[in-house]
Order: C-alpha cells, then structure tokens, then sequence
C-alpha cells in the first residue's frame, strides 16, 4: 500500500493590509539590497512591503482609486513602472525614500492586458501595451516615449484583443520580439521590427489569460478560462530571427496538462527554469516542474481568487489574491 502524499506546506508568511483584492505582486530589491515586495490593489494603491519586516513601508496612490494590474521595476532598481485601469502607465523614483509619479504614458485601451518591458539599454527600455485598435499592441520606448510600431493582425484574421503580452530578444538576435495571447485562444510571436507575425497556433478554446516564456529554450506555457494548461515551444530559434519576405514561419509545437478546475489568472516561471507556477480562479496555486511539468504541489490557503504569482531570485513565491492577502513561500529552494 503506497504511503500517503504529505500535505502541503503553510506559507512562510502571509501580508495583510492591502485592503482590497490584490491583483499585482513583484518582488525587487531596495536601498542597500533590501528585499521587497511590491502589490497592486483593487482600489488603486500600489504597496512596498518589506520582507525583513513583513510590514508596508509605503502606499503610492497614482492610480485615482482604479485597479493596478502590473507592476515592474527597471533595471536601475528605484524606478517602478505601474499600470492601471484608469488608463496610466506611470513611472516612479522611489529612490531616497521618494514616493512621486514622475511621467506617465496614456494608453489607449483599457482591456485586461498587462504590459510587458524590455531593456534596450542602462536608460532605455521598450514596453509593449494594448493599442488603440480593439486587437493591436502599441510598442514604445521610454523613457521618450516615442512609438517603435503598432501590431496589428491582418484583416480578417479575428483575434480579439491582446489579452497577454511578453517582449524578449534572443541572444543570437538583435531582433526584438513580442509574445501576444489573444481573446480568441491563439498565441503569435511578432517581429516587433517588420511588424510581421512569425508564426502563431490556436492553443486554447478560450482567451488566454496568461504566458510565461522560457527564452533560453524557446518553450513557454500559457493559461486561459478552460481547464488546461498548454505548453509550447518554436523549433528553432532560427525560425524566430528571419527577416522580412521569408517564405516559412517558425513552427510551432504544442501539448496540453489538464486541471481540475477552469482558469489560470496568471502563470510565472521561477527565474532558475526549475519550477512553475499558476494562480487560479479556484483560489489555487498549483507548482509543477518546468522540465516535465510533474505536479508538485496544490497550495490552497487562500478563501477567493488568485489573482498573480510572482517568484524572486532567491526562490521565494507571491500570491495576490481577492481575499486581500499575499502568501510567501518557500518551496524547493534554488540548488
């Protein structure tokens, strides 16, 4: 007789205080190295939370009271880009201690897709969000805020809107490109430069909600309201760097891992490519093994919707959730 499965573990710690459902959660690192975890809420407030302490050390309030979905701080560290359904994407120097929106881009589309960020450079980022059109994604770089191209499907091609979007650049390429999930359940990998789709596939029957990308193998996963996991990959990096005019896009290859429950609100890979993990909309959060996608642990501590999940560099794992509440955990630490 096999031995039963040992239960799942508690979190390492739990923050409360945001007040309302959480919807972002990103960890970075403060003045002198200081580990912190930053959370957008529901009513528009955008906490940074020490890890040492397990308190919050601020609320920054740019948003007018409206949701913040995302959240990112650029490589210098004191600058966090957030963004929120009031139609801002604001910058923030939270160096010194400070606490002020210093720019702000308008976005065109309110929707449900989070922005993604790219670093070109030590000042100069590019970030992709929903354009004007109900299916485009407008890409800019900042901090000049000068459009780069607008994306936007061929006529006819029924997409909907971008529902999920992740820039990178593959290390043999110059080649920016953009990772875009679609109202309609399809994936499309875009040169962001040519403004052409590469290659795309129909992954899901329902929009995808969420993706993760693992560059360094061309593979990802994705989430959306069904109940199925897909995970994917391109054949090829090759395939992803043609220029204009090529005749044969990247092809694409696909499996599908089923859930007990519909909807995956949000899906991250932890940094070292080790593990994964999915918030849901049964109030889960479900770890697998990126490699196999082996089932390691259902973790069901919070009482509503997991919003986000994020990972930090030294293993540790967020989840937001609408029950107001953020878990911390310790699981599998990095070897």
């Amino acid at each position: 007789m096999a031995a039963p499965s040992p239960p799942p573990p508690d979190p390492q710690f739990v923050l409360r205080g945001a007040h309302s459902a959480v919807h972002a959660v990103h960890f970075c690192d403060g003045a002198e190295g200081r580990p912190l975890l930053l959370s957008g809420s529901l009513r528009g407030l955008v906490h940074v939370w020490s890890l040492e302490t397990r308190r919050p050390l601020t609320a920054l309030d740019g948003h007018r009271g409206q949701c913040v979905t995302w959240l990112h701080t650029l490589p210098r560290g004191s600058q966090l880009l957030s963004q929120g359904r009031d139609l801002q994407l604001c910058m923030w120097d939270l160096a010194e201690g400070r606490n002020a929106v210093v720019d702000a881009v308008r976005l065109e589309s309110m929707g449900f897709c989070r922005a993604s960020v790219l670093a070109e450079g030590p000042q100069r980022w590019m970030v992709a969000v929903p354009g004007r059109g109900n299916d485009e994604v407008q890409v800019l770089e900042l901090p000049s805020k000068t459009s780069v191209s607008c994306l936007k499907p061929e006529a006819g091609a029924r997409l909907g809107m971008p529902m999920c979007l992740q820039l990178w650049q593959a290390e043999s390429s110059s080649r920016p490109l953009l990772l875009a999930g679609y109202e309609d359940g399809s994936l499309a990998l875009w040169d962001v430069s040519t403004r052409k789709v590469c290659s795309r596939i129909a992954c899901h029957s329902e929009p995808v909600m969420g993706l993760a990308l693992d560059p360094r193998r061309a593979r990802g996963v994705s989430g959306s309201a069904e109940k199925a996991l897909a995970v994917w990959s391109l054949e090829g990096q090759q395939a992803l760097q043609r220029g204009p005019g090529s005749p044969s896009p990247g092809r694409w290859a696909s499996t599908h891992l089923g859930l007990t429950n519909p909807g995956i609100a949000d899906v991250k890979i932890r940094p070292d490519s080790k593990i994964l993990a999915t918030a849901g909309w049964d109030h889960r959060v479900r770890v697998f093994q990126w490699r196999t996608m082996r089932p390691l642990a259902m973790l069901a501590f919070h009482s509503a919707t997991v919003h986000c999940v994020a990972f930090d560099t030294a293993g540790l794992l967020a989840a937001g959730s609408g029950d107001q509440r953020i878990s911390v955990w310790s699981l599998y630490p990095p070897t």
